[in-house]
């Protein structure tokens, strides 16, 4: 059994894992059923079966991620927005986040390539 995110924060970190573990299926429970993530950019991807496939074509390159520092995250009830500053400092990224009955949080929007406006 895979762990669960206690605090939003810990969504980020589970995504890192089980990414640089190659697994998928385990990055799509870190979503929502019906979640909606802006990626490949340009697109959005739907769901969490959809989200699932789409990272078993991404994680098949072997790519590597590395934790990037939490920015402070804002809580209001049930739902909290969650964000990163890219490593590279450019952009950003940013997630909603829902608290589940059971205490947990999972994604429900996630944004993870903004652009600065030219």
């Amino acid at each position: 059994m895979r762990d669960k995110a206690r605090e939003p924060e810990d969504l980020t970190r589970l995504f890192v894992e089980r990414s640089n573990a190659g697994d998928a299926e385990g990055v799509a429970e870190l979503y929502e059923p019906d979640a909606v993530l802006a990626y490949p950019p340009g697109e959005t991807t739907v769901g969490r079966d959809a989200i699932q496939a789409l990272w078993e074509e991404v994680l098949a390159n072997r790519p590597h991620f590395e934790p990037e520092p939490s920015l402070p995250t804002l809580i209001s009830g049930d739902i909290a927005l969650t964000a990163t500053p890219p490593e590279d400092g450019t952009g950003a990224r940013a997630q909603v986040a829902r608290r589940q009955p059971d205490g947990t949080w999972l994604r429900l929007l996630d944004q993870p390539e903004f652009r600065p406006p030219r």
